[in-house]
């Protein structure tokens, strides 16, 4: 009978599998024919000099470009010629909005779009957004154009089938498939949120859509990963939730209005949270609040920000993308634990592309007699003006320089090196040896294993916790 039940129970769970995998579908055709019509190739031409002096002339863009420039004249001549490149795109409504890639339009004079149909059609830029890499189009058509709507890419799972349309390497409207092979992948921007698949992804195909099964596009074809230049199955798709967010701004304002809450953050790390007593390394740790929304809000350096307008913060990432999601000038909430207790503080946030740029302020820093100690496995010394300007630190710089770091200390071994200054120790200012063994006497006493130091490299802030030895 116990074999039997056993035999039962497995085949219960056979059939209950068979009823959620989805088996790979038989052909792509039909998704492709009906996709295929609102994919465009992209050409752009722009004028640019070239060296016309003595010497070999080779294809743009040919491997030994870079060899033979090494033998130009540098005074020569400069012969303007107009150079051409090749990408993809996609329309996203019938008056004629297309999607594609900021670098494929970028510095462009003339851009063409070219439908499946033959039809080609001239194109003007309504705005471009270098950091997620998005440009919209708009095209004139005499009828309303074939178009694809945005799917919602936080569905997407790894192992789903996904279809990438597209231009590779000019060779015209070409169709691969594949699976999501990860989710969430972080390149180099502050807003990436990539799905890496392996459909094949070639130059050409930069601008072009990743579309899931129901025909919508999750993604945008951006990179790959590539020794070679050429596909080896790793590719990058800005996700279609980021994308929509872009191209609506675009749309609507010529240009992105993200949220700026004007803080300098980092991620808590477990140490960092023992050191500030926290229950979790989660948050994001305020490591400076330069002039704006943050400061006249009363948000301060050592706060951790636990939750922003009603969603928790886990990381730094998730605080950046929450932030510039949100409209300028907008109220909210931003929940903070300051000295282990928990406050919430009412911020209007400032508009990020208005922000940039701007410096900050500080006052003059005071005179100070310098004296040296070696602490934590580190030699520092305190700062005057002519400690500042031998080591080409701001008059305004505050705390202990760092002149030596042991290399078999944890000092070392966590990034700290000669020439970072130490401003805050304990989540307290410290200008003198003096307060630096204060807090560390402190955290013994409070019977914390590590304290934390507010590190400032070239400008940077970022916090360190260091472990105390029992005395």
């Amino acid at each position: 009978m116990a074999v039997m039940a056993g035999l039962v129970a497995m085949m219960t769970m056979a059939q209950g599998l068979t009823t959620t995998v989805k088996a790979a579908p038989d052909s792509f055709a039909d998704l492709a024919e009906k996709v295929s019509p609102a994919v465009v190739n992209i050409t752009t031409s722009t004028m640019v000099e070239t060296n016309t002096g003595p010497g070999p002339q080779v294809p743009e863009g040919s491997p030994f470009e870079d060899f033979f420039r090494q033998f130009q004249n540098p005074d020569a001549p400069q012969q303007p010629h107009r150079s051409s490149a090749l990408g993809s795109g996609f329309v996203i409504s019938e008056d004629g909005f297309v999607v594609t890639n900021n670098h494929v339009i970028e510095n462009a004079d003339e851009i063409m779009i070219e439908f499946t149909s033959g039809q080609n059609l001239p194109a003007k830029v309504i705005g471009t957004d270098p950091k997620t890499d998005i440009a919209v189009l708009k095209v004139e058509a005499e009828k309303p154009l074939p178009y694809v709507p945005f799917g919602n890419s936080d569905t997407a799972r790894v192992g789903d089938w996904v279809l990438a349309v597209g231009n590779p390497l000019g060779q015209g409207f070409s169709v691969s498939a594949g699976i999501v092979s990860a989710r969430n992948r972080e390149l180099s921007g502050s807003y990436d949120d990539y799905i890496q698949t392996d459909a094949a992804i070639n130059r050409g195909n930069s601008g072009g859509p990743l579309f899931n099964m129901n025909g919508e596009v999750v993604g945008v074809n951006t990179a790959i990963l590539s020794p070679n230049g050429g596909s080896i199955g790793i590719g990058f798709s800005m996700a279609s939730n980021v994308v929509s967010k872009v191209v609506s701004q675009l749309q609507e304002f010529g240009e992105t209005r993200r949220g700026w809450l004007g803080v300098r953050i980092q991620d808590v790390t477990p140490d960092v949270a023992e050191a500030m007593g926290l229950e979790s390394a989660k948050g994001a740790l305020v490591t400076d609040v330069p002039p704006g929304p943050g400061l006249d809000a009363g948000i301060q350096a050592g706060d951790v920000i636990t939750s922003f307008d009603g969603v928790n913060v886990e990381d730094t990432r998730g605080l950046v993308r929450q932030v510039g999601d949100t409209a300028d000038g907008k109220s909210v909430r931003v929940v903070v634990v300051r000295e282990g207790k928990s406050q919430t503080i009412l911020v209007t946030l400032g508009r990020r592309e208005t922000a940039e740029g701007t410096e900050d302020t500080t006052a003059p820093a005071a005179q100070a007699e310098p004296s040296k100690a070696e602490v934590l496995g580190m030699s520092l010394s305190e700062l005057n003006d002519t400690v500042r300007t031998e080591l080409q630190l701001p008059p305004a710089s505050k705390g202990l320089v760092i002149t030596e770091v042991a290399e078999d200390s944890e000092a070392f071994d966590k990034g700290l090196r000669a020439g970072d200054v130490i401003s805050e120790v304990g989540q307290q200012p410290i200008e003198v040896i003096g307060d630096l063994q204060a807090r560390i006497d402190e955290a013994r006493e409070g019977g914390r294993k590590s304290v934390l130091l507010l590190i400032r490299r070239m400008g940077e802030p970022r916090f360190v916790a260091l472990t105390v030895d029992a005395e």
